[in-house]
C-alpha cells in the first residue's frame, strides 16, 4: 500500500487532484500515439494502482486535442515487422496486459475522449469503466488497415458485450471510424461533451465517484468483470457473498445512520 500522488512517470503525464488521477499521453505533436516504453510503463502504474491509498478513480484525458493514435507507426509498427514470433508474442501479451491491469486496478476509470482514438487508443477507450467523449471524437478499430485482425487486446471479448455482436463485427472488420453520436446511441459512449467542457465533466464524474463508497466500488467493478464467465446462479451467488462483505463495511453503517438522521452520508472507503 502506497501514496501514487508523486509518481513521475517518463511516457505520459500524471497528477492526482483530490483522490483523482489524471493521466495524458504525452506526445501531442503525434497525436500520443504509444511506444514499447509507455505501454510498459502504464501497466506497471495500473498494476500499482490497486494498491495506491490516494487514488480512488482514474482519468485517462487527452492532450492537444487528441486521446491517441495507437501505436507508433515508426517506433513499434516498423520494429514489429522484423521480429521473429517468440518476440512478437512478448509483444502482444504485453499489450494485452495493459487491458488486464486497468481491469484489475480496482478503481473505476474514466476515458474522456477528444480527436483521434484509433487501435490501442480505442481499446483503452473501451478497456475503461466510463467513456465521455467530444462530438469530434473519431474512434476506430483500426487493425485490418494494417493487414492485421480485429482480435486484438481483447477486443473480440469487451467490444461486442458493450454496443452488440452485429455492430463490433462491423468496426472489427471494416476498421472505419465509429462516429460519436453512433457511438453514443450504441452505449460506446456515456456522455457526448463539447470540447472545452469535456474535461470538467469527466472531473465532476470522477469526484463523484470518489465520494462514494469507493470500497464498494471496487467491488462493482470486481463483479462487472469477473460475471461475465459466470451463469446466472454463479452470478447471483457470488453477488450476494460481496454484498455481504459491503454490508460489514463503515460506509454502510455510515448510510443508514445518515438516512436516519435526514443528512447525506459522508463516505470514506472503508
Amino acid at each position: 500500500m502506497g501514496a501514487m500522488a508523486g509518481l513521475k512517470p517518463e511516457h505520459f503525464l500524471w497528477e492526482v487532484v483530490d483522490r483523482v488521477a489524471v493521466v495524458r499521453l504525452n506526445r501531442p505533436e503525434r497525436k500520443n500515439p504509444l511506444t514499447f516504453e509507455s505501454y510498459a510503463e502504464l501497466r506497471d502504474t495500473f498494476r500499482a494502482l490497486v494498491y495506491a491509498t490516494d487514488v480512488d478513480v482514474v482519468v485517462i484525458a487527452p492532450n492537444g486535442g487528441n486521446f491517441c493514435s495507437g501505436g507508433d507507426v515508426h517506433d513499434i509498427i516498423g520494429p514489429l515487422v522484423g521480429m521473429e514470433m517468440k518476440e512478437l508474442l512478448a509483444f502482444t501479451r504485453m499489450t494485452g496486459d495493459l487491458v488486464k491491469a486497468m481491469i484489475g486496478c480496482g478503481k473505476p476509470i474514466i476515458a474522456a475522449v477528444d480527436g483521434v482514438c484509433v487501435g490501442a487508443g480505442a481499446i483503452m477507450a473501451m478497456a475503461s469503466d466510463l467513456r465521455l467523449a467530444t462530438p469530434g471524437a473519431k474512434c476506430a478499430f483500426l487493425f485490418t488497415r494494417v493487414g492485421l485482425a480485429g482480435c486484438d487486446m481483447g477486443a473480440c471479448a469487451m467490444l461486442p458485450r458493450i454496443i452488440g455482436q452485429g455492430r463490433a463485427a462491423e468496426l472489427l472488420y471494416t476498421g472505419r471510424v465509429m462516429r460519436a453520436e453512433e457511438g453514443e446511441r450504441w452505449g460506446f459512449w456515456n456522455a457526448l461533451h463539447a470540447p472545452e467542457e469535456l474535461e470538467g465533466a469527466a472531473m465532476a464524474l470522477a469526484r463523484q465517484l470518489a465520494a462514494g463508497p469507493t470500497f464498494a466500488h471496487g467491488i462493482t467493478k470486481t463483479q462487472l468483470n469477473q460475471e461475465w464467465n459466470m451463469g446466472l446462479e454463479q452470478a447471483i451467488e457470488a453477488e450476494a457473498q460481496a454484498q455481504a462483505i459491503c454490508m460489514q463495511t463503515r460506509d454502510f453503517e455510515r448510510a443508514y445512520h445518515a438516512f436516519v438522521a435526514k443528512e447525506t452520508p459522508v463516505f470514506r472507503g472503508d
